[in-house]
Formats: C-alpha cells, sequence, structure tokens
C-alpha cells in the first residue's frame, strides 16, 4: 500500500488532505506544529500517523519523516502544505516576522523534500506536491512576504521536476484561491464577500476542493504531469 506524508496535517487543507488520501487508500502520515487536540481528532478519524514537529526545523522534520519511513513503509507521496500567513504594510514587516515566514512557508518545503527524496530517487518512483497560493501568482496587497514565499514555491516545483524526473518522481503544485480556512477568519464578511465578488464562480473555495485536487495529482492519472502549477481558485487568477 502506498504511503503519504502531508505537512501541516491537522488543520485546514491539510488535514482534509489526510481524510481524503486515507479514504483513498493511502496508508498517511501527518506532521503538525503545536494543536494537539486538532491533531488527534484527524488522527482518530483517519487511522493516520501523527508526529509533531516544526517543519522549518530540518533535524525535527527529517526525524518524523524517517519515523514514518519506519513504522509505516517507504514514502511515496509528499505533500508540502505547511505555511503561515501574517497581514499587513511591507513597511511594518518585522525581521523576524518575515524570517519566521520564511523558514516555515520555503525552508519547511526545502527540509522535508530533502529527507524523502534519496529513497525515492532509490526506488525510482515518488511524487512530491506543494502547496502555494494564487498570492504567489499575483501577488497581494499587505501580504508582500506571503505571497514572496508562496511564489518561491512556483519557481522550486518547476525546477525540481526538471532534475528529478529522470529519476521517475513527479513533482508538481496546487496555488489555491481564496479558501474558507483558519487562516482566512481575519477576513470580515464584507472581505469575503467581495473577494467571492471577484472570483468568477462567484463563492469562496472549499479545503475539499484543494484536497481533491492533491488526490488526483498523487493518482496514477496524473502520472505524466510535472512541473505544472494546477489553480484551484474559482477562476480567482484567470
Amino acid at each position: 500500500m502506498s504511503v503519504a506524508f502531508v505537512t501541516g496535517g491537522s488543520r485546514g487543507i491539510g488535514a482534509e488532505t489526510v481524510k481524503l488520501l486515507s479514504q483513498e487508500g493511502w496508508t498517511v502520515a501527518f506532521c503538525y506544529y503545536s494543536d494537539d487536540a486538532a491533531a488527534e481528532q484527524v488522527a482518530q478519524m483517519t487511522g493516520a500517523l501523527k508526529i509533531k514537529a516544526d517543519v522549518a526545523d530540518e533535524v525535527a522534520i527529517d526525524s518524523a519523516i524517517k519515523q514514518a519511513q519506519s513504522q509505516l513503509g517507504d514514502v511515496d507521496l509528499l505533500v508540502n502544505n505547511a505555511a503561515l500567513s501574517f497581514a499587513g504594510l511591507f513597511t511594518d514587516i518585522s525581521s523576524e516576522n518575515w524570517q519566521r515566514m520564511l523558514n516555515v512557508n520555503v525552508n519547511g518545503v526545502l527540509n522535508a523534500t530533502k529527507s524523502v527524496l534519496p529513497q525515492m530517487i532509490n526506488n525510482k518512483r515518488g511524487k512530491i506536491i506543494n502547496i502555494s497560493s494564487v498570492w504567489g501568482q499575483l501577488g497581494a496587497s499587505c501580504e508582500v512576504h506571503y505571497s514572496t514565499t508562496k511564489a518561491a514555491i512556483i519557481g522550486f516545483t518547476k525546477a525540481l521536476a526538471k532534475e528529478v524526473g529522470p529519476s521517475g518522481i513527479t513533482v508538481n503544485c496546487i496555488a489555491p484561491g481564496v479558501i474558507a480556512t483558519d487562516m482566512n477568519n481575519r477576513l470580515t464578511k464584507e472581505d469575503l464577500t467581495a473577494l467571492a465578488d471577484e472570483t468568477p464562480l462567484c463563492r469562496i473555495g472549499s479545503v475539499t476542493d484543494v484536497a481533491q485536487a492533491v488526490v488526483y495529482l498523487a493518482s496514477s492519472g496524473a502520472d505524466f504531469i510535472t512541473g505544472q502549477v494546477l489553480g484551484v481558485d474559482g477562476g480567482f487568477g484567470v
């Protein structure tokens, strides 16, 4: 049975991804940063292996992935989902917030990917799916640091796909639009209504919309797809 590892799997898109992959027959492990109660709920609901680890900590995430490999088997699918978001004017961004966002949103992807790649290369198979954002494609006012990190993930995806393709590994990216998650709870009802009005499909996306795209890219039906950015945004980025 195929093994998947999902970062940031205790809430939102990550939790829904763990749920849907489990339903599709994947054996799933996920890491999470701090919410023990939410992680336990996901684990009980899905049977997935939960591991507490900060993706920004290279040693911690490597240890988490090795634990998953030891208990479940070689990781065939990595979903790099863990991310932070802070809103604020560029001139007000502190060096600490800038660095923390880079460490989680970019270095976290680097750390997890470096950990699984040697085994994937040795097995001549594997899939890596990175979660970016429509703001990584378009940019967002008052989210310069977030937009920067999500744009970096797109470049990372395209370059790595070319490098590891000869080893039978696919690397793809999903760019969600405005999704109903905890990350967007700071938005007012008026803000969400305005964003829905700007979306051609006239609604805010759901975590299931994004998780279903992950399941597709993880399936054999997407075996000849690599280096791509799949927009799950209701047409917002068109």
